[in-house]
């Protein structure tokens, strides 16, 4: 069988792995928004999960943040998280629940998701394919092979991305 639909270029992707409770992934929104801004659908801007140890509501701001992008919602949800990362670390699972509601999500849903797990799975499946190509700390940033860390330092990395993104548009067949 044939299939006569156009065919679409290839778009870039840039995965973005972040820890919801990251002040550092907080400073990095700045960029992203910039980038999402900037591109458009002519980049692919992946969330990608890496939950640290050290915050210990990041597991679950993850699970959550998967349960709002099922409804609809899921890149406003991550940046009001990361917008209020320490109100998160104060007051834990209750405040995911409370955010939902405030961007008009089904609150008890998500209560119902974090308390399921039905969402553990694809944090998990991230976690570890982070680990395997050398994610250690959020944010970091891999587009076309290369990893950019910025949990070290922001400085210059939306200029390389930038960079790195221009090259593959410009590329034949982009």
């Amino acid at each position: 069988m044939s299939d006569s639909s156009p065919v679409r270029p290839v778009v870039p992707v840039l995965d973005v792995w972040c820890d919801l409770q990251c002040p550092d992934c907080r400073s990095a929104l700045e960029d992203v928004r910039a980038l999402r801004a900037r591109y458009g659908d002519r980049l692919e801007l992946r969330l990608r999960h890496f939950p640290l140890e050290k915050h210990k509501h990041a597991f679950a701001a993850a699970q959550a943040a998967e349960e709002a992008a099922e409804q609809g919602k899921g890149w406003d949800y991550v940046e009001a998280l990361l917008g209020r990362v320490e109100e998160l670390g104060r007051e834990g699972e209750p405040f995911l629940v409370e955010v939902a509601g405030e961007l008009g999500l089904d609150a008890e849903e998500f209560d119902t998701a974090l308390i399921d797990g039905r969402h553990i799975l694809i944090v998990d499946a991230d976690q570890a394919e982070g680990k395997a190509i050398g994610v250690t700390g959020t944010p970091t940033y891999v587009i076309d092979g290369e990893r950019l860390d910025g949990g070290k330092s922001q400085e210059g990395l939306r200029e390389r991305i930038e960079e790195i993104a221009d090259r593959l548009l410009a590329a034949p067949g982009a």
